[in-house]
């Protein structure tokens, strides 16, 4: 059981990572970075928990062996 969670955190982390990375590179927050300011709450939401989820997925998956 906890694999399939662990696999399922892999991939929704993978999603969210993804999904972060192609709201970083709109117009909006091309324009926003261009004038010194940071991302958005919306895209930094995507990206940390992207990467929380995909190695909190890791973590399980490696914890078995």
């Amino acid at each position: 059981m906890s694999r399939v969670i662990g696999i399922l955190l892999l991939v929704g982390g993978t999603a969210l990572l993804v999904g972060g990375y192609f709201a970083s590179q709109s117009v909006e927050e091309s324009l926003r970075t261009f004038l010194g300011f940071a991302f958005t709450k919306e895209t930094l939401w995507f990206l940390i928990g992207g990467a929380a989820a995909f190695v909190g997925g890791l973590f399980i998956l490696m914890g078995r062996r």
